[in-house]
């Protein structure tokens, strides 16, 4: 028995495709460029077609994952203040004239934050800049998680490659692939690798500062 859930999303990206054709470079959707060569890559995107549907995979370092943690420790070892954040506060509207009588809304300035949340963000960077040189009690394997989406199937991959050059994004796009089509998986092109202190001291050389080290 069909799942009629199941088709109807298949239904919509082949449409969402066909409506909103990606511009392909040799087969692949490459949203990013790599104008300089990296020492350490952290995430990235990359899409091709498969059976008419659109494949958006996200991919990950364990690097990256582990940072993400060292970020989420480091909030959390610090109490926030309990006065409104500058998001919470309502913004300066700017406007620009759209004719005579007439103006339109084109962005918001937020208001400067206050001194409790200066120096609550000063003692965030103290903690994270010390997770970062200890390191943290913490593991990342990889996996992959797939995902049916209205537009395309979204597949999060954690794996450990680099990408740091056009041909490195071509090859996590063939993996991602080999993935998909259940041609291998996970565990056959990784066996028993793990992501931990050891390996994040290992590339401290390679993050000369706090914000280098960071997921963007």
């Amino acid at each position: 028995m069909k799942n009629r859930h199941y088709e109807r999303r298949l239904r919509q990206m082949r449409q969402y495709h066909k409506q909103h054709p990606w511009r392909l470079d040799g087969g692949l959707y490459i949203p990013h460029s790599y104008p300089d060569a990296r020492k350490l890559s952290w995430w990235d995107d990359v899409g091709f077609i498969l059976n008419g549907r659109r494949v958006i995979v996200w991919w990950r370092h364990p690097r990256c994952v582990y940072r993400d943690e060292i970020e989420r420790l480091a909030l959390n070892q610090v109490q926030a203040p309990t006065t409104p954040s500058a998001y919470d506060l309502p913004g300066k509207k700017n406007w620009r004239k759209a004719g005579r009588s007439r103006k339109k809304f084109v962005s918001e300035t937020l208001p400067n934050w206050t001194e409790d949340w200066v120096v609550y963000f000063d003692a965030v960077n103290q903690v994270e800049d010390q997770l970062m040189q200890e390191g943290i009690d913490f593991e990342v394997r990889p996996s992959m998680r797939v995902e049916l989406l209205n537009w395309a199937v979204g597949v999060s991959l954690i794996a450990p490659v680099e990408v740091l050059m056009k041909d490195d994004i071509r090859s996590l796009a063939a993996l991602a692939r080999r993935l998909i089509k259940r041609e291998t998986t996970v565990e056959t092109e990784f066996p028993s690798y793990v992501y931990g202190r050891s390996q994040w001291l290992a590339e401290a050389f390679l993050r000369p500062s706090r914000q280098s080290a960071r997921c963007d």
